[in-house]
């Protein structure tokens, strides 16, 4: 409101100045309205840098604090951001890497057992060889033993059939 006042104040000056610099003759006529110019200029600068470029000025100058703050800060966590990034992907590696041990280790205790559990399947089925061939050599020992008492039986009775006859005879 006092600026309006201000400015409708410095119009009417001006109005006037320029009213009586005609009568007068001359643009520069140099009486007392230039001091007061100068002196509603120098007025108005004041009122102005009071009234908007102090507050102007000071709310850029807080925007760029902010900005600059938050630069400050956006930097700080992409430092932080890169620094746990490289740490995870250390512990990544190194965990990939005791995976990789662990199923390795895993897999020569398989093949370990697997190894075991043939042989020992291999040496049962040797055992049950060996058995089914006693077993088999017993069978064809019995088997032989039999022929043989029947073949003796036989032959007994062919000779006494051969023998009987011929004594008959």
């Amino acid at each position: 409101m006092g600026l309006k006042i201000m400015t409708h104040w410095t119009i009417l000056l001006a109005v006037e100045t320029a009213e009586t610099a005609a009568k007068e003759g001359g643009l520069f006529d140099f009486d007392a309205t230039l001091p007061l110019m100068a002196l509603q200029f120098l007025l108005l600068v004041v009122v102005l840098n009071a009234v908007f470029y102090k507050p102007l000025t000071k709310a850029i100058d807080d925007r760029d604090e902010y900005i600059r703050k938050n630069q400050l800060e956006a930097r700080e966590r992409i430092t932080k951001a890169e620094k746990l990034t490289k740490q995870y992907e250390q512990e990544l590696g190194e965990t990939r890497r005791k995976a990789q041990g662990t199923i390795a280790a895993a897999q020569a205790d398989a093949q370990k057992i697997a190894a075991q559990k043939m042989a020992s399947a291999q040496a049962e089925a040797q055992t049950q060889r060996e058995q089914a061939q006693q077993e088999i050599d017993q069978q064809k020992a019995e088997a032989f033993a039999s022929l043989e008492q029947q073949v003796d039986a036989l032959s007994r009775q062919i000779l006494d059939k051969l023998l009987g006859s011929l004594i008959k005879s």
